[in-house]
C-alpha cells in the first residue's frame, strides 16, 4: 500500500505507476500496452487537436469491506463511450478490449486503491482520441485508446454536505441537437466560463438551463440534477443531457426504496417545490443542494432549510455506496470483482 493520506484525498490528478494504451491503425486494433509514461506522442495535425475528435469516461473501482476490489457498472461505461464514438465518428472499442484494459490498469495500480473505510476510490479515466494527421474536416484514420487511474476523494470539497449552486442563463453547455448527450470534451469546454464564474461568486457549480427556451433544467454543472417531492424522484429528460450511470443507478434504488421515478422536463420555477435536490454523477456520487440562485434575477430557491442532506438523499447514497463497497448484497449485478 502506498504512503498516501487516504482520508484527506481530494478529487484531482495524482500520478500512479502505469497506464494502458492501444492503437487503432490500418483498420484494426492492436495489442494492449502497459506504459509508465504520462505523456502521449502525437502528430501536430491529429484530429483530436483540430476537430475535437475525442471522448472519455469516468468510472470507479472500490476496495470493499471484504478486501475485494469492485469495478462498478463498467458495461454501461463501455456502451456510453461507444455512443460518444458514434456521435463524432471515432472508432468504436470492442467490449473485450475495453474490459481487458480496465482489468490491466487496475491490477497494475492496485496499491493506489484507497483502503476500505476511507470513502475513497480508484477513479478510472478511459480516453479515446483521434491521432491520425488530418487537415481538412474529416474523421481520422488512426486512434488511441488509453486508460489511466488515480485515487480520489470527494469531487466537491464540502463532501456530503449541501452546497449552493447558481443558474447561468447567459451560457449554454450544449445545443439541443448537438453533443450534450455524449461525453466529449467540447461540452466541458463550453461549461468552463460559467463554472469558474460560479466558483468566484461563492457557488459550487453552475446549473445550465435548456438552450432553446431557458425555462428547464439541463445539467447541474458536471452532473445530473435530481429533485425529490411528493414521494417522487424527479430528474430532467432532455436530448442534451449526458445519461449519468449514477443517475441510472439511483433511479433503480429510488424505486426500491418506495419512490416513484419521473424523467421529464423540470421547470426552473419548480425548484422551490422540491423537498430535496442534488447533483449526481460518478465523481460526486450525490452532492445535496442547499440553495440555488438565479443569477439573472437574483432570486434564491432554498431547498435544504436546515442545511443538512435530506433523508432520501442519505438513504440512496448509503445504499449505492453500500453496494459499491460490498456492504450490501449486489442483487443487480452491478459490480465486477477484479482479482488484485
Amino acid at each position: 500500500m502506498k504512503n498516501i493520506d487516504w482520508k484527506n484525498l481530494s478529487f484531482g490528478y495524482m500520478k500512479t505507476d502505469y497506464n494502458v494504451r492501444c492503437y487503432f491503425r490500418n483498420g484494426e486494433w492492436g495489442k494492449l500496452e502497459l506504459s509508465s509514461d504520462e505523456y502521449i506522442p502525437m502528430h501536430m495535425a491529429a484530429s483530436c487537436l483540430h476537430y475535437g475528435q475525442e471522448a472519455f469516461e469516468g468510472m470507479k473501482a472500490f476496495r470493499g469491506k471484504d478486501g475485494k476490489v469492485r469495478l462498478f457498472r463498467w458495461e454501461e461505461n463501455w456502451k456510453r463511450i461507444n455512443n460518444s464514438a458514434d456521435a463524432i465518428m471515432l472508432e468504436p472499442i470492442p467490449e473485450k478490449l475495453f474490459f481487458d484494459a480496465l482489468e490491466m490498469v487496475i491490477k497494475a495500480n492496485a496499491e493506489y486503491i484507497p483502503p476500505y473505510g476511507t470513502e475513497g476510490s480508484l477513479y478510472i479515466r478511459p480516453l479515446l482520441i483521434g491521432t491520425g494527421a488530418t487537415i481538412g474536416v474529416k474523421p481520422a484514420d488512426e486512434y488511441l485508446f488509453i486508460v489511466f487511474v488515480m485515487p480520489v476523494g470527494p469531487y466537491f470539497k464540502e463532501g456530503f454536505k449541501p452546497t449552493d449552486m447558481q443558474i447561468a442563463k447567459d451560457y449554454d453547455r450544449a445545443a439541443p441537437l448537438g453533443t450534450g448527450h455524449v461525453k466529449v470534451g467540447g461540452n466541458y469546454a463550453a461549461s468552463l466560463r460559467a463554472g469558474e464564474r460560479a466558483h468566484k461568486e461563492g457557488f459550487s457549480a453552475s446549473i445550465f438551463a435548456d438552450a432553446k427556451t431557458k425555462t428547464f433544467i439541463d445539467e447541474a454543472g458536471p452532473a445530473n440534477f435530481f429533485g425529490i417531492k411528493d414521494g417522487k424522484y424527479v430528474t430532467p429528460d432532455s436530448g442534451s443531457i449526458l445519461p449519468s450511470i449514477t443517475n441510472m443507478s439511483l433511479r433503480t434504488i429510488a424505486e426500491e426504496l418506495g419512490l416513484v421515478v419521473e424523467r421529464r422536463h423540470v421547470r426552473l420555477d419548480e425548484i422551490d417545490t422540491f423537498d430535496e435536490a442534488g447533483a449526481c454523477g460518478t465523481a460526486a456520487v450525490i452532492s445535496p443542494i442547499h440553495k440555488i440562485q438565479d443569477r439573472e434575477t437574483g432570486k434564491e430557491y432554498v431547498i435544504s432549510k436546515d442545511g443538512k442532506p435530506g433523508p432520501w438523499s442519505i438513504k440512496m447514497r448509503e445504499m449505492l455506496m453500500g453496494i459499491q463497497y460490498g456492504e450490501i448484497e449486489d442483487k443487480y449485478g452491478w459490480c465486477t470483482i477484479v482479482e488484485c
